[in-house]
């Protein structure tokens, strides 16, 4: 990540940025193998916040900065010593978090290096796109601790790799690794890991960039009209795509395209 400007660094999470509008977000909690804590929850709600507000970021990277994890899931040393009233609440409070993640307006990509756990999958599944190493462990291992996932588990696991699949991996509280996920579908890619235990990141910040190199606006309503025509029947999903288009007729990046074909030549979009 060397090539990468940081712009704003915490204790448990950073922000890094790139002259290419990608942010990556980077768990760092090593001691605590990135657990989501109380603090790291509101950290990253914040980070949520200026992500959406900031029309110059493009595309969104989700990682690790701890090398061999991803995200263990929930700080089971700070659960323990939660009343049970304080438990419904930062559950409630993880689930608006991946929520947010998940209503993100532009692309996230998960890069997963290594093991997403419960809570640390959850917020993957939220995120568009999921690419992991092929030594990644991924589970909803909730059922173990005699719970189940109540941060969105229950509800994107069965609408990325089908209903009955998803209950045989949550009933039995099921570990795969970056292979098998790719197989069953729960991640889009699979990559050997390298040396320095950063391949899916690697990977994840290819892609990002290819991403960013087509139009942003139209990225943002593709990615509006799939989201939201996936919860409907397929015409009012079509009413939707329809909608959305109109967005993108009167830009000023629908004219650059065409005159970039015209002159043969790489479009140079604004978002405008």
């Amino acid at each position: 990540m060397a090539e990468l400007n940081q712009f704003c660094r915490g204790k448990r999470l950073r922000l890094i940025t790139t002259t290419g509008g990608i942010v990556v977000v980077g768990l760092n909690r090593p001691k605590a193998k990135n657990a989501i804590s109380k603090n790291l929850v509101k950290m990253m709600s914040e980070a949520m916040h200026d992500i959406k507000n900031n029309n110059k970021v493009r595309s969104v990277i989700l990682c690790s900065m701890v090398p061999g994890i991803f995200c263990a899931g929930a700080d089971l040393k700070e659960r323990a010593k939660m009343h049970q009233n304080e438990v419904a609440s930062f559950v409630s409070k993880a689930r608006a978090l991946i929520t947010d993640l998940g209503n993100l307006p532009i692309p996230t990509i998960a890069a997963i290096d290594g093991a997403a756990l419960g809570g640390g999958l959850e917020m993957a599944l939220a995120c568009d796109i999921r690419i992991a190493s092929t030594t990644a462990k991924l589970g909803l291992v909730e059922t173990k601790l005699a719970i189940i996932p109540g941060a969105g588990g229950t509800q994107r696991l069965p609408r990325v790799i089908g209903i009955s699949l998803a209950k045989e991996l949550i009933f039995a509280a099921r570990v795969l690794d970056g292979t098998e996920a790719f197989r069953v579908g729960l991640v889009s890619h699979a990559v050997e890991q390298n040396k320095s235990g950063d391949a899916a990141y690697l990977r994840a910040l290819e892609l990002a960039r290819e991403i960013n190199s087509q139009g942003p606006i139209a990225v943002r309503m593709a990615k509006l009209a799939i989201n939201q025509g996936m919860e409907v029947d397929l015409s009012t999903g079509l009413a939707i795509e329809e909608a959305c288009y109109a967005q993108v007729i009167p830009t000023k990046d629908r004219l650059e395209g065409l005159a970039a074909f015209k002159e043969k030549r790489q479009p140079l979009y604004k978002g405008e």
